[in-house]
């Protein structure tokens, strides 16, 4: 067996490990009838992708889940793959054709797909490899692209299906447009941002009243040329003698538009009018549609004027012409009054340049399976954590819009639509369009593909992605499902997403599962996924989101050069809990590497202490226990491991991973390191006592390196080799299954092992009183000290508890006496509570005022903790979306500081 190094290096160790998991296949996901399936399937990062800190976390977050439950017996698959990112990944390659003066269009479709396609090839899914440093777990054999041949298949399949069941059309609707990637966008596309600009009030001179106006207010006058109304409430007694009447529109070809009544327009707001535009805005174009309003649309494609703005503002650029139109209306006579202003604008997410509402001709689709997937959640089938977002899901199905589904792009899955050679495709009626003598749509294309003429667009991203549970599982195509195990991995156990993205992808997967999976059985058999565990998003300490343009994102590779993947998986997650936005700490993740680096030194001082016997098994430790040799700190140490064990079950169960880590994190630092392995000290001098005290640590050191496998896998693959808990030919990551607490305890007993509960608790009792005097003499500037003196304050019991284990008492406190006292009515002399002990000391002349200066500070200290608790009880946000274990942890510390301050207000008042 090897020696344990002096110090670990994380690169090494993962390097190694890494290449011997993945020779051995041990990622590998295998149908087996004898064993319960668990299984993942990634979401898929875009192929133009980058790891980021977000990445991290979720990933992380996923190869926990999967690794425990091979720890567990099951057959663990976590599938992963890329998405092909329409728009994304355009966008990247136009950039690249840009920098040699090339456009698109310049290649032609063809080439420019080929262009595309050798990008990929060459630079596309680094994301993955990276993954890899991270440690990811995933069944690479099983990597899809969303463009691969099959997956290809599967996402026309459906497009083919949903148009012959009625579900998709082709209409003229409002949409997200970019004018620079000249397509349309989806809602998660655009990212709203503030924006300054100006108000404008412009004024609508009546028509049968030369000399009264009707102002309005907009930041848009360019648009005015667009106007084909004026809108008021019904109840708004200003124009009660209004409506009906018709006004000049200020700008553009000359026009009379009417005034109308809808109760729409929000009478509060400015002078309760609002100019209708239907083709430019959304409440517009609803308003318009109600009235039956012609829209005039006055921009072109890429955002300029066009000529119905006209001749003034035509061919004008949107924001050129925004103060063009302003210009014109002050030299007319209609511009009131013309104010800075700042409002959230939606930005297109690549073009970074604002979106614009634009009607156009596009693919939709009516969703399938609405009301069984609203069932689906809200009947327990799928759990989301937390729960909470559960609520926001059944809300946006109730108010669920058709999808469109189309892009005016290149790249991505062409619509398999075509339209007879002649025939105007935007004046066919619907009834037209299922006309197979006019429209044909089919996988294979028409038979004569010279008289047709294949559509121009592809489907949205998520028309692909929303079948990745079971289109990577080889649906439809029979023998690749057998081939993929579909029918044993499928449901997909848990999903690790974003609640950014529950309405574009998670709603919408689940549609799809119960859609085409398992047909005629029961919803639990259709679902895609039973859990589903939304993160929170990355934050940097001003609160903003992580994100490369803000400069506030550290380089995920750089942060595992420098703490290791152990260190970083640990940190992340131990800043992380359930569902809530993480503020970002760096020095969060460097105590990911400290704890890594105890870890590490703990093992090697286990090994420094005595040859190990026969480690090769939880029985062959188990046999060397004795339990006539067991003190009351053998007892204890054992009983935390078994709580801890149980804790973490707990955790997993509830998806509280910080919760697992901190867990973890406060069992081996304090109650192994801290206090056994010290204890112990005295014990491996003692031929007698040795041999069993090395093998409680064994066992301790076997079952934490089970537990903290899922978080830290590099180091403990490592650790459990080193220290002989496996063979050479065995992996922990695959070949070792954990023991749950009743298993455990099962076990001790067998070997006549039982904790004592009542011994444990004592040892827990001097632990507190030990940590205390520990904090005391740190606050007070006597850490170092080694001959400090106390005087304790207590009870006969306490006392005799204390007496009985005075010499190593005095060793954990640093101590050179401990003795028992009582506190005297009027004698000078300090107080300090410690937990349920008091500790005593004699105030020498000129010591009150330094007391009182110390208690004050303490009192200043704890009064800012009790404020800073009380605001975030009362903040709404943070009690509507905390855990109920956070929750009760916040009103219990709140608790504890008002009872610590009403002590220290005594104590100075006991000083005079």
């Amino acid at each position: 067996m090897a020696s344990i190094t002096k110090s670990y290096e994380p690169r090494d160790v993962e390097g190694k490990w890494y290449a011997a998991w993945q020779t051995a296949e041990c990622f590998a996901g295998r149908v087996d009838p004898a064993k319960q399936s668990y299984s993942i399937v990634i979401p898929p990062p875009n192929v133009t992708g980058v790891l980021t800190m977000g990445h991290v976390l979720n990933n992380t977050l996923q190869d926990i889940l999967i690794r425990r439950a091979r720890l567990e017996g099951k057959e663990a698959m976590w599938l992963p793959g890329t998405d092909h990112a329409g728009i994304a990944t355009q966008t990247v390659v136009e950039r690249e054709l840009r920098k040699q003066k090339l456009h698109r269009r310049d290649l032609g479709r063809e080439k420019f797909l080929e262009k595309v396609w050798s990008w990929r090839e060459e630079k596309g899914g680094i994301i993955l490899k990276q993954l890899q440093a991270l440690g990811a777990s995933c069944d690479w054999s099983r990597t899809q692209f969303t463009m691969d041949p099959h997956y290809s298949q599967a996402v026309l399949n459906v497009f083919v299906d949903l148009f012959a069941k009625g579900h998709i059309y082709r209409g003229k609707r409002m949409v997200n447009w970019c004018p620079v990637s000249l397509t349309a966008l989806s809602d998660e596309e655009v990212i709203m941002k503030p924006a300054k600009g100006f108000l404008y009030q412009v004024r609508y001179e009546r028509v049968d009243a030369p000399g009264e106006f009707i102002t309005v207010k907009t930041t848009r006058p360019e648009t005015i040329p667009g106007d084909v109304a004026i809108a008021v409430h019904p109840d708004d007694p200003r124009y009660a003698g209004w409506i009906g009447k018709k006004v000049r529109r200020p700008l553009g070809p000359t026009a009379e538009i009417p005034i109308i009544a809808d109760s729409a327009v929000d009478k509060d707001f400015g002078s309760g009018a609002l100019k209708i535009t239907p083709a430019h805005d959304k409440v517009d174009f609803e308003i318009g549609q109600r009235h039956k309003l012609p829209p005039i649309d006055v921009l072109n494609a890429d955002g300029t004027l066009n000529d119905l703005a006209g001749p003034e503002l035509a061919g004008l650029d949107r924001f050129a012409g925004r103060k063009k139109a302003a210009e014109l209306l002050k030299e007319r006579g209609a511009l009131v009054k013309e104010e800075p202003y700042e409002n959230n604008v939606g930005f297109s997410e690549r073009a970074d340049v604002p979106i614009e509402p634009r009607l156009t001709w596009q693919w939709w689709l009516k969703y399938p399976r609405v009301e069984e997937a609203k069932a689906a959640v809200r009947d327990g089938h799928i759990k989301f954590h937390p729960e909470r977002w559960s609520k926001v899901y059944l809300h946006w199905l109730e108010n669920i819009q058709d999808w469109c589904i189309s892009r005016q792009l290149w790249w991505g899955h062409r619509i398999p639509v075509w339209y007879r050679k002649g025939l105007d495709k935007e004046k066919l009626t619907e009834a037209e369009l299922r006309d197979p003598t006019k429209v044909h749509v089919s996988l294979a294309g028409p038979a004569d593909p010279q008289n047709w003429v294949q559509e121009d667009d592809v489907l949205d991203t998520w028309a692909s992605s929303w079948l990745w549970p079971f289109a990577t599982l080889g649906w439809p195509d029979a023998a690749k499902m057998k081939e993929r195990g579909y029918e044993y991995f499928y449901p997909t156990s848990t999903l690790v997403t974003g609640p950014d993205i529950i309405f574009f992808w998670v709603a919408r997967m689940i549609m799809a599962g119960l859609e085409y999976t398992h047909e005629g059985q029961p919803l639990e058999k259709r679902i895609p996924f039973k859990d589903v565990y939304f993160t929170g998003i990355i934050r940097d300490q001003q609160g903003r989101k992580m994100s490369k343009s803000l400069g506030n994102s550290p380089d995920p590779l750089d942060l595992i050069a420098k703490y290791g993947a152990d260190g970083l998986r640990f940190g992340i997650v131990s800043i992380a809990p359930q569902g809530q936005d993480i503020r970002f700490q760096e020095d969060r993740i460097e105590t990911g590497k400290n704890f890594c680096n105890k870890l590490w030194n703990a093992c090697r001082f286990r090994q420094m202490s005595g040859d190990s016997a026969d480690n090769s098994s939880l029985a062959a430790v188990l046999a060397r226990l004795d339990a006539a040799k067991f003190d009351a700190d053998d007892h204890a140490i054992l009983d935390r491991l078994l709580a801890t064990t149980r804790a973490v079950e707990e955790a997993f169960a509830k998806f509280e991973f910080s919760n697992a880590v901190q867990t973890l994190y406060g069992f081996f630092w304090n109650d192994f390191c801290d206090w056994y392995v010290e204890v112990s000290k005295a014990k491996l001098q003692d031929a007698s006592t040795k041999d069993n005290c090395l093998a409680i640590q064994d066992l301790v050191l076997r079952q934490t390196l089970l537990l903290l496998h899922p978080f830290t896998p590099f180091i403990t693959e490592e650790l459990w080799h080193l220290l002989g808990y496996g063979t050479d030919a065995q992996f922990l990551m695959r070949d070792v299954r954990i023991e749950k607490e009743t298993e455990l305890v099962a076990a001790l007993a067998a070997r006549g092992v039982k904790v004592d509960t009542a011994a444990a608790a004592a040892v827990g009792s001097l632990k507190e009183l030990t940590s205390q005097v520990r904090a005391f003499k740190a606050d007070n500037g006597e850490a170092a000290k080694k001959d400090s003196q106390f005087v304790v304050e207590a009870s006969d019991a306490q006392w005799a508890l204390l007496e009985a284990n005075l010499a190593k008492l005095k060793r954990m406190m640093g101590a050179a006496e401990v003795a028992r006292g009582k506190m005297s009515p009027n004698a000078p002399v300090c107080v300090t509570p410690l937990g349920s002990w008091n500790l005593i000391r004699q105030l020498k002349a000129g010591d009150t005022a330094a007391e009182k200066a110390r208690l004050t500070k303490e009192l200043e200290t704890v009064s800012k903790h009790i404020a800073g608790t009380e605001a975030r009880l009362s903040n709404e946000a943070f009690v509507s979306k905390a855990p109920p274990a956070v929750l009760e942890g916040a009103r219990k510390q709140l608790a504890d500081q008002k009872a610590k301050k009403a002590e220290v207000e005594r104590l100075l008042a006991s000083l005079g």
